[in-house]
C-alpha cells in the first residue's frame, strides 16, 4: 500500500506454509501513509516558469485511478491553456472533449516546446525520434517522478515533483490563479487545433469500411461513455471519445501480452455492477489463455465483453521488423514471416462453449448489429465476444 503502489508478488517455502500453530499470531493492520505533499517552493517556480513560457506543453499516461486529478488537469490546462498530449495511455487522463486534449502522440510537439511538464509518465517521448529543443525546461510529477527502480532511465529533468498528481496539480493551479497570464491567443489556436482533430478523426471513423477507424467508433458507440474498457492495444481513443475517469484503461509497465482480458475480470470482480468491456488484438487474445478465462468468467459470473481487432498477424512484430529490415529478407514478404497468425481460429467459438455469446464479423455493416446483440447478452448476465476481421 506504499507508493509506488502495484501487484506484489509472495513467495515462501512450503514447510513453514504448511507448518502448524497452536494459536493464530495477532495481525495489527499498519496505517497506511497518508500522501506526501508537494514542496511549495518547487510549485511556485513551476507556476513561474508556466507563465512565461510560449508553448508550454503536457504529456502524460494518465493519473491513475484518482478522479479528481483528471479535474485538477484539466482546471490547469485551461487555465494556462497548455496542451495536453495523452501519449500511450493507461488511464484517462484528460476527457476528449476537454479543448486542451491534443492527442495521444507526444512526437510533432516535442521539438517545438519551451517547457515540457511530464506527469506520471515513464516514457514521454522517443529519444531516438524526437528531442526537446535547446533550452527546452523539462519538469516531472508523480509519486516517483525519477522512477527509481528503472536500471536505465535518462530523460532530461530540471524539476522533480513527488506527489500524487491530484495534490501537485490542485496547488499548481491555485499558484496559477496568482500569475499573470497572457494565454488568450494560445488559447484559441489549440481550441482551433482540437476542433480540426476531432473533426478528422469523425470523418475517418464515418467510412464505410472495417479499419482501425471505424472499428473504435463502433465499440465506444455501442458500449458508450460509463462502459470500462480494458484496452491491448487495437483500440483507438482518435476515434472512441472516453469522457469520463476510470472508464478507459491500457497497459502498464507491469504488464505484459495478453493482459487484456484478464484485468477486465479482475474489474468486473472488483465493480460487478460495472459494463467491462476487453478490446484486444488477436495474439494478445491468444496469449491471455482464452479458453481459462472463458471458463472464469462461466464460472464465477463475470460477464464481460470481449472484442478482438483480428488482423491474422502479430501488428507489433510486424512493425518493428519492417522498421529495422524492410529493405531486407523480412521485407519480402511484408514482415509476415514472424508475424503471421493465419490461419485465424474461430475465436467466436471459443466463447460459446462456455456457454456465451459469439459471433464473427466479416464485413463493416455486420460490425453495429453484432456490438449491440453482444452488449445485450452481457447486460442479460452472459459474457459475449464478437471476433471482428479486419483486413490487413
Amino acid at each position: 500500500m506504499t507508493v509506488p503502489r502495484g501487484p506484489v508478488y509472495l513467495v515462501l517455502p512450503r514447510e513453514p506454509l504448511s507448518a502448524t500453530l497452536d494459536e493464530a499470531p495477532a495481525i495489527v493492520p499498519r496505517p497506511v501513509p497518508g500522501a506526501a505533499h508537494p514542496d511549495p517552493a518547487a510549485i511556485g517556480e513551476l507556476a513561474g516558469w508556466i507563465a512565461k513560457a510560449e508553448r508550454p506543453l503536457i504529456i502524460t499516461a494518465g493519473p491513475g485511478t484518482d478522479g479528481s486529478a483528471v479535474a485538477a488537469l484539466a482546471r490547469v490546462a485551461e487555465r494556462a491553456a497548455i496542451p495536453v498530449v495523452c501519449h500511450n495511455p493507461r488511464s484517462l487522463a484528460l476527457p476528449s472533449r476537454h479543448p486542451m486534449h491534443a492527442g495521444f502522440d507526444s512526437g510533432p510537439l516535442i521539438g517545438d516546446a519551451d517547457l515540457i511538464i511530464v506527469i506520471e509518465s515513464d516514457a514521454p517521448w522517443y529519444p531516438s525520434m524526437q528531442q526537446p529543443a535547446a533550452g527546452c525546461r523539462v519538469a516531472h510529477i508523480g509519486e516517483d517522478p525519477t522512477f527509481a527502480r528503472y536500471p536505465m532511465r535518462s530523460f532530461p529533468s530540471d524539476l522533480s515533483i513527488a506527489s500524487p498528481a491530484a495534490i501537485v496539480l490542485a496547488a499548481l493551479d491555485a499558484a496559477l490563479a496568482k500569475q499573470k497570464l497572457d494565454v488568450e491567443r494560445r488559447r484559441a489556436q489549440l481550441i482551433a487545433r482540437h476542433d480540426a482533430r476531432r473533426a478528422k478523426s469523425d470523418s475517418q471513423a464515418n467510412a464505410k469500411e472495417l479499419n482501425a477507424a471505424t472499428f473504435s467508433r463502433a465499440v465506444g458507440d455501442a458500449v458508450g461513455e460509463d462502459a470500462i474498457i480494458f484496452n491491448e492495444y487495437p483500440l483507438s481513443l482518435d476515434h472512441c471519445a472516453r469522457e469520463k475517469p476510470g472508464t478507459f484503461f491500457g497497459l502498464s509497465a507491469a504488464g505484459g501480452l495478453g493482459w487484456g482480458l484478464g484485468a477486465a475480470l479482475g474489474a468486473k470482480l472488483a465493480a460487478p455492477e460495472k459494463f467491462v468491456v476487453a478490446t484486444v488484438g488477436d495474439g494478445a487474445y491468444m496469449f491471455t489463455n482464452p479458453t481459462v478465462c472463458h471458463w472464469v468468467a462461466d464460472k464465477f459470473d463475470l460477464p464481460v465483453l470481449t472484442v478482438i481487432f483480428n488482423n491474422s498477424r502479430y501488428g507489433a512484430v510486424r512493425r518493428a521488423t519492417l522498421s529495422m529490415f524492410k529493405d531486407g529478407a523480412a521485407g519480402e514478404d511484408d514482415g509476415q514471416f514472424l508475424a503471421d497468425l493465419a490461419p485465424s481460429p474461430p475465436f467466436e467459438e471459443f466463447v460459446q462453449s462456455q456457454g456465451g455469446h459469439g459471433e464473427r464479423v466479416e464485413k463493416f455493416e455486420q460490425l453495429a448489429p453484432a456490438l449491440a446483440r453482444a452488449r445485450d447478452a452481457v447486460r442479460g448476465g452472459r459474457q459475449a465476444l464478437v471476433n471482428v476481421l479486419i483486413p490487413n
